[in-house]
């Protein structure tokens, strides 16, 4: 098995970066190979935490989508451009294809050969040219060299066939010259004296010292061979260069990043059988043919901090999920096999990583302990909120102690690095941290932004409620965005203008405006959600 990918939902908070690089530490010192990613941008308390710690942030992960380099394409059917047909055809037959790509030193495509296109050059080619190199000469022919003076062949065949004094009188031979004769001791000295490019010795006859002589002085290469003229002539054709052959030079290609779904829109518009692969630099990596489109290998991924489609990257259901770890209530992740499932009422998914971590005996490095008591005190606002279990205060009390930190002193310097607003647009405010719920067909999104400086959002509420309005005209039916002021201990809540009368029902016997405040409103999913989700099903 390749690389496992873990990762959290699409918005990355604290917990959801931190548990993916806690678990891939976990699974790998258990001899896995895992590696966390991120699937969007990571937020100034993550980046605080990681820095503090001294842990190298997770990449972005597009998709787990599958692309043709997944798929099992033929990584074999490759020959050069030098490569004999004969060697082609062999190489054709033994990986069962009908085409073969040809490839310059550097590995560049050149073409694509088919099986038609060696037919059509065996049936209506031309017999009497030969372009190619005397290693392929002598190993079509299961020949030997007796001497060599140049190691290209391009050049006309002549066969000696006609009496030695119809040759000697009526067939001009040059330099431009392969000879095929037998036992022939004058054709041979004619075709030395003529300095022909190579004789091609037929019947495995040997050749008269005298005649080696003058074919060295006057730079002649002989090939001797155990065949006859008649099968030499017919097996000559097959010592061509592939390149020799009317290919097409500029197939239909496809690079090894393309998803699979790409892919198959392709192969029907064109119909073809054979698509060479290349990478992004032109260097093929095989031949890919219409009839594997079904043979790939899904990515393995574990998720963390999230159990939903709709929170997960892109083409997850496309990947195989080998793990979940999360603390939310369960949706929609359907798998094909059985998985490790792992999820506790706890206020955060570090809370449950480190009792997996004590239960398979591995030893908690310091900065993995920093960082996983950084996601519980973020998801449990400092242990303040309603989500907060006696088993998070527990397990922040251990971590406290492998991380050498002082919880109050580290926390609200956390807090204060991450909670920062300065700068940042309504709408990237918004959707910072956004969860999506869904009921029958209505999508509810709720965000919550945690912040000591309300009075920004405040001075501009009409620019924010407007962002909250165009969130609910797209991808949303309804949006309630809670900011929460860890100080006060609450929260403001905001909703899309048309949604007005959901949120009266939600939150009953509230003075009723935007941006109201409610004290103690600390968690989105435990006191929101449950309340929106009663009202809608009524």
């Amino acid at each position: 098995m390749g690389k496992t990918y873990i990762f959290g939902h699409q918005k990355p908070d604290t917990d959801s970066v931190c548990a993916s690089i806690s678990l891939s530490y976990l699974k790998n010192a258990l001899g896995y190979n895992t590696v966390p990613k991120v699937l969007g941008h990571v937020n100034k308390e993550s980046k605080f935490v990681l820095n503090y710690f001294g842990v190298k942030e997770p990449e972005y992960l597009n998709d787990v989508k599958v692309q043709v380099r997944n798929m099992k394409y033929n990584k074999n059917c490759i020959t050069s451009l030098s490569a004999s047909i004969k060697d082609a055809f062999l190489l054709m037959q033994e990986e069962k294809e009908t085409g073969i790509c040809i490839v310059d030193e550097s590995k560049k495509l050149k073409g694509l050969v088919t099986l038609k296109e060696l037919a059509k050059q065996l049936i209506n080619g031309s017999r009497d040219l030969l372009k190619t190199n005397i290693e392929n000469i002598v190993s079509v022919l299961s020949g030997e060299v007796l001497l060599k003076f140049q190691d290209e062949i391009d050049g006309s065949i002549v066969a000696a066939t006609y009496q030695s004094k119809t040759i000697l009188e009526s067939v001009t031979l040059t330099s431009q010259n392969i000879m095929i004769v037998g036992d022939r001791y004058r054709v041979l000295e004619y075709a030395i004296d003529s300095k022909v490019q190579l004789i091609i010795i037929t019947g495995g006859h040997s050749v008269d010292t005298e005649l080696l002589l003058k074919a060295k002085e006057n730079k002649v290469s002989i090939v001797r061979t155990n065949l006859d003229t008649y099968h030499t002539s017919n097996n000559l054709i097959l010592a061509n260069y592939i390149s020799t052959i009317v290919m097409n030079s500029n197939p239909v290609c496809v690079e090894d990043t393309v998803y699979r779904s790409d892919f198959l829109e392709l192969s029907e518009k064109f119909g073809h059988t054979n698509y060479p692969v290349i990478n992004k630099t032109g260097k093929c990596l095989g031949l890919l043919k219409i009839s594997d489109v079904n043979q790939f290998e899904k990515l393995h991924v574990m998720l963390v901090d999230h159990n939903g489609f709709g929170q997960s990257v892109d083409g997850i259901e496309e990947a195989i999920v080998d793990e979940i770890v999360d603390h939310h209530n369960l949706l929609n992740i359907g798998t094909s096999t059985p998985i490790n499932f792992r999820s506790m009422p706890v206020g955060c998914t570090c809370t449950i990583l480190y009792h997996m971590y004590m239960e398979s005996g591995i030893k908690i490095p310091k900065e993995i302990a920093g960082i996983m008591l950084s996601s519980i005190l973020s998801d449990t606002l400092l242990l303040k909120s309603v989500t907060t279990t006696d088993i998070d205060r527990k397990v922040v009390t251990e971590l406290a102690k492998l991380s050498g930190v002082d919880v109050n002193t580290y926390g609200h310097e956390m807090v204060k690095a991450g909670f920062s607003i300065k700068g940042k647009k309504a709408e990237d405010l918004l959707e910072e941290d956004i969860k999506t719920f869904r009921v029958d067909k209505t999508m509810v999104g709720i965000s919550q932004i945690f912040t000591m400086d309300y009075e920004d959002i405040a001075s501009d509420m009409d620019n924010f409620i407007d962002k909250i309005d165009d969130l609910a005209s797209g991808k949303f039916d309804i949006v309630i965005t809670l900011i929460t002021d860890i100080e006060k201990n609450g929260s403001y809540v905001f909703y899309d203008r048309k949604s007005e009368n959901l949120v009266r029902d939600v939150f009953d016997n509230v003075e009723f405006h935007q941006g109201f405040f409610v004290q103690d409103l600390l968690s989105r999913k435990k006191q929101l959600v449950p309340g929106v989700m009663e009202v809608l099903e009524k």
